[in-house]
């Protein structure tokens, strides 16, 4: 059974502050994902990446470092779980993560100094993204035949000084664990969700039903015009924030993941004990998992 993870990413660098008066914060994050014990190729993808000011010195008669980097930082985390058959997922969720990557690159001054003003703005380019990776799906189907009605899920978390933005479309999910509880900030896209919100399902018949798994509301997909659910949250020091497909929750109840999240403080083992235990309780889907812990420094 193959695993990717990247290398544990210690990003405890002083965070930009909206009014500079708090401690600063450290972010320590680690990402994992497994193709679980049935499915026969993993269609997930995930992206931690940091956002910051470099300077680069091309030319200088002083004597000094050729690179140079500003404390303030922003953190990016993507969970993506592509659909339309194994060769379209993979491509739906690899080319949104992609778009969005590049995307950010681009607005990289905004979102490295973010300041109490420009949230509003910083929302809808954030929004921007998702809508620009949901028209490629479309551009790129529209090319090849064999991807047509390829899509995928996207739940991203940007955090920057004490704020942690979400932005959502399908059933992967963004969770705050606080103080030994676990909230669920996103809500699921699906039809069983809805009705169970309208109260025509009860809480435990949503969690069996057999249609639990029809997402309403991706990018790609047999329709354009991705709806993206956008929300901010205050962060403080010891919170955890958790990005995962549906591959770890259709496995574990939310009591277990909290029950995992408190006995390991730390991301990397986290991630794997998530995975673990996923893979453990039938591995039906595959199973990805980002795990990021704010400190104090």
């Amino acid at each position: 059974m193959t695993r990717v993870a990247p290398k544990p990413t210690d990003t405890t660098a002083a965070m930009a502050l909206h009014d500079g008066a708090s401690a600063p914060l450290g972010v320590e994050s680690f990402g994992l994902t497994d193709p679980g014990r049935v499915r026969p190729a993993n269609e997930d993808h995930f992206l931690i990446a940091e956002l910051g000011r470099t300077l680069r010195i091309c030319q200088s008669s002083l004597p000094q470092p050729r690179t140079q980097y500003g404390q303030n930082r922003a953190y990016i985390f993507l969970v993506a779980d592509g659909m339309g058959g194994h060769q379209g997922g993979e491509v739906a969720s690899a080319l949104s993560i992609e778009t969005i990557e590049a995307f950010l690159l681009h607005l990289l001054k905004r979102f490295s100094n973010l300041q109490a003003t420009d949230e509003q703005a910083v929302l809808q380019d954030l929004q921007g993204a998702l809508w620009q990776a949901d028209a490629r799906l479309f551009a790129e189907a529209a090319q090849h035949t064999d991807l047509a009605g390829m899509g995928t899920t996207l739940t991203m978390a940007l955090i920057s000084g004490r704020s942690l933005f979400v932005l959502h479309a399908g059933d992967s999910r963004c969770y705050l664990f606080r103080a030994s509880k676990l909230q669920q900030l996103t809500v699921d896209h699906t039809l069983v969700a809805e009705l169970a919100r309208r109260g025509v399902l009860t809480p435990e018949d949503a969690r069996v039903h057999q249609w639990r798994h029809v997402v309403n509301n991706i990018l790609g997909g047999s329709k354009a015009g991705v709806r993206v659910d956008v929300q901010k949250v205050d962060l403080a020091p010891g919170d955890i924030v958790l990005l995962c497909s549906d591959g770890l929750t259709e496995m574990l109840s939310d009591d277990r993941i909290s029950a995992v999240l408190a006995a390991e403080p730390d991301p990397q083992s986290a991630c794997k004990r998530l995975v673990d235990e996923a893979n453990q309780a039938a591995g039906r889907d595959n199973i990805t998992c980002v795990v990021a812990r704010l400190k104090t420094i």
